[in-house]
């Protein structure tokens, strides 16, 4: 379908700020808008101009390659004007409070903002205080939309559905914003949802999601679908979780043997940056039942999803088409 002939999606929303609060029908759009990304990015030509004139911020206080370089060539195939604010030289260094940058960047009129931010809660603060679109692209352990979006369209895109597959998270649940998005997303749309991690990494009350919660690894990935691992965040974490890398590879790392015990075409998926023999071995993860690679295409395609829906809802934004 062509630009033109597609219909009005249907996305009230002003700010994408995590899964929870998306309805089912609403996240089946941004899925098949993402689809249609894909079929205009394996082309030779890739632009196209409904952004233009736009200006789009990336405001990143986390350090990412992944995810900012996904929205930058998202919102410049789009035709926006897109800048990528340096956290590390900036006024933010120098004392700015998270409101005073919010203001500051209120008085250049970007149409849309991409933050990402170490403390859950702040991209919807910093929502509040503008008056621009904002996407949340990762908020402390809070919740990382377009990343459950991209996950959940790989999958769609590999086994034809989402609803009644057996889909099992392993590794650090504790520390990802990850695995909270993708277990809200993926329930929403019919899956059956695992978490597989040792005590010390699994967030107390995680079964009041709905999941099923197991501690061996063995046990969690019986039967499953779709495989799907977190990176260890070492960097998160404010005291021992794990006895050691070695040890942690040895229970819950991601290797054939651990892999065989899930479905034959099961599929192993992972966010990225991944941990080589810490979360994942590399015969697993260069695999031919390995998604990792598709994964970061179906990004740079959800991303140009969302831009577009929340485009339609900023002032003069009907002509998005």
């Amino acid at each position: 379908m062509t630009a033109n002939a597609r219909p009005k999606l249907d996305f009230p929303h002003r700010h994408l700020l995590g899964i929870e609060g998306l309805s089912p029908f609403e996240m089946a759009h941004l899925l098949d808008l993402a689809d249609e990304a894909v079929d205009l990015n394996r082309q030779v030509r890739k632009e196209r101009k409904t952004l233009a004139g736009r200006t789009q911020i990336n405001l990143f206080f986390e350090n990412s390659t992944r995810t900012q370089s996904s929205f930058e060539i998202a919102g410049k195939r789009l035709g926006a004007d897109v800048m990528n604010m340096a956290v590390a030289s900036s006024s933010i260094k120098k004392g700015e409070t998270l409101l005073d940058t919010a203001a500051t960047l209120n008085a250049m009129h970007p149409d849309l903002i991409v933050v990402r931010h170490h403390a859950a809660g702040a991209v919807h603060l910093l929502a509040r205080k503008v008056d621009c679109a904002v996407i949340n692209a990762g908020d402390g352990a809070h919740e990382h939309p377009t990343q459950a979006l991209l996950d959940a369209l790989t999958i769609r895109r590999n086994k034809g559905r989402i609803e009644g597959l057996i889909v099992a998270i392993c590794g650090d649940v504790l520390h990802s914003r990850v695995a909270r998005s993708n277990i809200i997303l993926l329930q929403a749309l019919g899956a059956r949802v695992r978490v597989i991690g040792p005590s010390t990494l699994l967030p107390r009350g995680i079964d009041r999601f709905g999941v099923e919660v197991f501690r061996n690894m063995r046990e969690g990935l019986k039967d499953a679908d779709i495989v799907m691992m977190l990176r260890l965040q070492l960097e998160r974490m404010n005291g021992s979780f794990v006895p050691s890398v070695k040890e942690y590879f040895h229970f819950f790392g991601l290797d054939a043997e651990k892999l065989s015990w899930a479905k034959p075409d099961a599929l192993v998926m992972h966010p990225g940056p991944m941990n080589r023999g810490v979360e994942i071995d590399s015969e697993v993860a260069d695999g031919a039942q390995s998604l990792i690679r598709e994964q970061v295409e179906m990004g740079v395609a959800v991303r140009m999803a969302v831009l577009e829906a929340l485009a339609r809802n900023l002032p003069n934004g009907g002509g998005v088409s």
